[in-house]
């Protein structure tokens, strides 16, 4: 006997409310987030629905897409009907999202203020569940020549290498530098820690004349610039 479709197939479906065949008809915009989940994992179990599978999944990140980009593999597993090729999916499709978000910021290559900082460094560290702290190389106009993560997990849980951050300005012909990092916790507040870090490199950059402009603690939603706060 041959296999007989679950009801909750899409094949099942009115045509007008398969995900795939309205995006065809009526364009992507018009389909809600579930239904652009459910186009990427393709189907879902026996007794749900692809779409009712990825409105389950939205709800556990009270539909909000950057919840849903914070989780892991090992979180998507846990929902009945995803399986490890369908996690892939999920997160690369998410990947592929965050990396759009920091390609359309790194086109404004000028840094003329905090918030275009934060601009071009909230799509890559603000979602992460552990801190990162990157530099921002720039040259005598302000413009951007390049981004690089010095460390990664902390501040205090990791050493940030003043004498590679200016080698890499040396090799670059940076005159200035902006630093940034994120705070997991949502905490817009400066540690000690990150207090006594901004004036290491600010005074190891003055005897190379390479100016620290501003360090960004950055979250999700917002920020805290030392240099809008007079704290440099």
């Amino acid at each position: 006997m041959g296999k007989t479709s679950s009801p909750f197939s899409i094949k099942h479906w009115s045509e007008k409310d398969r995900p795939r065949e309205k995006l065809l008809q009526r364009g992507h915009a018009v389909l809600s987030d579930a239904e652009l989940l459910a186009i990427l994992i393709g189907s879902g179990s026996r007794n749900e629905s692809a779409v009712a599978l990825c409105k389950r999944i939205l709800a556990s990140t009270a539909n909000n897409l950057n919840e849903l980009g914070k989780l892991e593999l090992s979180d998507l597993l846990q929902f009945k009907g995803i399986g490890e090729a369908k996690a892939v999916t999920i997160l690369a499709a998410l990947e592929l999202g965050r990396r759009r978000r920091m390609g359309e910021a790194l086109q404004k290559k000028k840094i003329n203020s905090s918030t275009s900082v934060f601009e071009l460094m909230q799509p890559i560290i603000s979602e992460l569940p552990h801190e990162e702290f990157w530099i921002i190389y720039l040259n005598n106009a302000n413009k951007v020549l390049q981004t690089a993560q010095l460390s990664k997990g902390g501040i205090t849980g990791t050493l940030v290498d003043v004498r590679l951050a200016f080698k890499n300005a040396l090799q670059l012909g940076a005159v200035a530098l902006i630093l940034a990092h994120n705070h997991p916790s949502g905490t817009l507040h400066p540690s000690q820690a990150d207090k006594d870090l901004t004036q290491k490199l600010k005074k190891a950059g003055e005897s190379l004349d390479i100016k620290v402009l501003d360090h960004l603690i950055i979250t999700e939603k917002a920020y805290f610039s030392f240099a809008d706060e007079n704290l440099l």
